[in-house]
């Protein structure tokens, strides 16, 4: 039986094998390689059954950089959160932070949006703004000062830096999901959680990953 799983470091706290085991009802092992050195979790990835892996940070441009092939969004973003082992052998690399953005931001009224943080969750969400026909900007998390705004935020730093009570928009997404620093921010209309951002790209991602659609219902039932 071919086994999925989880390649980060750190990795506790993920969430991801509930939701992997709740999209498939239990069907499909789903481990987590939790390595230091990434090119001994990648090692690990091809010797051993995985069909394909989910990655997290601080690895995505790794994962992205050992592909033999990459889809348009990795491409564009040199950045990858998932790898696929072909039947030939080959790797592919996907991206489904970006899909979930352009599903969670799709129908918004909005027509700019601000991305802070530019790691691999930034790359992906800027991204997705752009597709999206968003005018789009980004800010690393030291440029943060007065009068950050724009219709959409999308903050993906890890925790909160100074100058973040002076964000002021229509909607703010989070990437981070464990330990959110977003929320009640008082310039903010509406708040999209990091958990929703994770579901999103869950339910996207796994049916690349496995070949079969994922019950999204049950992912969405999963409390964390």
């Amino acid at each position: 039986m071919p086994k999925f799983g989880l390649i980060g470091y750190p990795a506790a706290g993920s969430q991801s094998p509930a939701l992997f085991r709740a999209a498939y009802s239990g069907r499909y092992p789903y481990e987590i390689i939790e390595e230091e050195d990434f090119d001994k979790a990648f090692a690990r990835f091809i010797r051993e059954d995985f069909q394909a892996i989910n990655i997290t940070a601080p690895y995505k441009r790794m994962a992205a950089d050992m592909a033999d092939w990459r889809s348009p969004d990795v491409e564009r973003i040199e950045a990858a959160n998932i790898l696929i082992k072909t039947p030939s052998g080959s790797v592919e690399a996907f991206n489904s932070d970006v899909l979930a953005v352009a599903r969670l931001i799709d129908g918004l009224d909005v027509r700019s949006a601000l991305v802070i943080g530019m790691g691999g969750a930034g790359r992906a969400a800027f991204d997705a703004c752009l597709q999206a026909g968003l005018k789009s900007s980004f800010l690393h998390h030291d440029e943060i000062g007065e009068d950050i705004s724009a219709d959409l935020v999308i903050y993906t730093l890890p925790k909160a830096v100074p100058g973040i009570e002076q964000i002021k928009c229509r909607y703010l997404l989070e990437a981070n999901y464990l330990t959110p620093c977003c929320p009640g921010l008082p310039g903010v209309e509406h708040y999209i959680s990091g958990k929703q951002w994770l579901k999103a790209q869950a339910i996207l991602g796994y049916g690349l990953m496995t070949g079969e659609a994922p019950d999204a219902e049950a992912i969405q039932r999963v409390n964390f």
